[in-house]
């Protein structure tokens, strides 16, 4: 049996702790619907300012886009913003490819668009980082709904459900 021994001396004093905040890692993704940037609400930050795509089709397979994820806000806009790779060969696109993107209110063109024409028909977005999750809030009454006790709203708009049989 060990017998008790007195404390021994006081080490160095460590080291202080972090003077910055760290990220709180809830991402909010707002789409304009129009060819303007939005900016983040009121105690966020931005992470990155893009364009909003809906969906991919690639070699033959589909890729959905969640417009409420991060991957839905592209940095860039590209018709084809994938390459694809094989035996160590890569390439961008094939003769079946395709990309939609969420389009804006402008007026649809008779003739194809080219160049930097094309921006006034992609929606612009944005990816802001927020201090807690988002949540939305539904009436089912003409009337728009009340925020939980201490949360503050951030945008009226509407309910949407869709049903695919």
């Amino acid at each position: 049996m060990d017998t008790p021994r007195a404390p021994g001396r006081s080490g160095d004093a460590g080291s202080p702790g972090p003077t910055t905040t760290f990220n709180s890692g809830f991402l909010l993704v707002m789409h304009s619907q129009s060819d303007t940037f939005l900016s983040c609400p009121a105690d966020m930050t931005q992470l990155w300012t893009g364009y909003s795509l809906l969906y991919l089709e690639g070699q033959e397979k589909a890729h959905t886009q969640d417009l409420g994820q991060a991957g839905s806000c592209m940095c860039l806009f590209s018709t084809m913003p994938f390459p694809y790779c094989k035996m160590g060969m890569c390439d961008h696109v094939s003769c079946n490819d395709k990309s939609y993107w969420l389009s804006t209110a402008a007026a649809v063109p008779m003739m194809p668009v080219v160049g930097q024409d094309i921006q006034q028909h992609i929606s612009c977005c944005i990816v802001c980082e927020a201090p807690s999750p988002a949540v939305a809030v539904h009436s089912q009454e003409n009337s728009n709904p009340f925020c939980p006790t201490n949360w503050r709203s951030l945008w009226v708009g509407y309910s949407f459900l869709m049903f695919i049989q």
